[in-house]
């Protein structure tokens, strides 16, 4: 009598990281397209019951049709680019002096002391209270226009690294200087790394208040940019640009919050 060799069945070979990973960020992007879409499938709904008019609620297509039209007139280019122009540079000088200015803070005791109540003050300031006190010191030209931008950077950034910096651990730090770091390199070695993942938060939330203000930096005797679009569309009741551009300033919104991101995880990866 002889026993049946077991039967040996080949098991597949395991993809490789690489297209696990591409799967993966595939099936996130899917997802996030589902509510996107439900809420054109509803908005379309919505502008052709009846209840609505076209100058009230016009339809997904009419707002397709604007779109082209400003292409047709070369004017969206335009508009996207100073208003993204404008967002850079403000996000970058706004978030440039919230890191340095909350580092600083955040080091400091006595200086947190001294100024961190005064800064948090000016933090509940609305934006559009900064106009008329930016249009009386610096005129009508970019430069208001930018530092409004900065403003709102400035304040998401400022707290959030200055906030990390003050609850570091004391011990990591006591352990740093046991191996003999101090100064620059205690801070860049230990402290940096331990805020990584708040300050960069801090610094993506900057950059989605800078877009923010842009709206309220472009009222400021604007001919040009998303802001000014909308303003425009609104007195001329052109609704359906109206809509496009608040969506151009979703999609653009996202796109750069989403590169942010990007260089927020390579960040982490090399810091943790």
């Amino acid at each position: 009598m002889t026993l049946a060799e077991p039967q040996v069945r080949p098991v597949a070979p395991a993809a490789p990281p690489a297209a696990r990973r591409g799967r993966r960020v595939v099936t996130r992007a899917a997802l996030g397209l589902v509510v996107p879409a439900l809420l054109v499938v509803v908005w379309h709904l919505a502008a052709t019951s009846g209840e609505f008019s076209p100058s009230q609620l016009p339809t997904p297509g009419a707002v397709l049709a604007a779109l082209l039209e400003l292409i047709g007139r070369g004017e969206l280019w335009r508009h996207i680019a100073i208003s993204v122009q404008r967002v850079l540079i403000g996000f970058a000088v706004g978030g440039g002096v919230g890191l340095v200015l909350g580092g600083v803070i955040g080091l400091s005791a006595p200086l947190r002391a001294l100024l961190a109540p005064t800064i948090q003050a000016l933090r509940a300031v609305p934006s559009l209270a900064w106009v008329p006190l930016l249009l009386l010191w610096l005129g009508i030209g970019e430069t208001p226009k930018i530092t409004l931008v900065a403003i709102g950077a400035f304040f998401p950034v400022y707290t959030t690294v200055s906030a990390a910096l003050a609850h570091v651990d004391h011990r990591l730090v006591e352990v740093g200087r046991a191996y003999g770091r101090s100064g620059v390199r205690l801070f860049l070695q230990v402290q940096l790394p331990a805020i990584a993942p708040g300050a960069l938060s801090g610094i993506r939330l900057g950059l989605a208040q800078g877009w923010l203000f842009l709206v309220a930096a472009e009222l400021i005797a604007s001919s040009i940019g998303l802001g000014f679009l909308l303003i425009d569309s609104q007195n001329t009741g052109r609704t359906d640009i109206l809509l496009l551009a608040i969506v151009l300033l979703a999609l653009l919104g996202k796109a750069t919050d989403g590169l942010l991101g990007l260089a927020e995880r390579r960040l982490l990866r090399r810091w943790t």
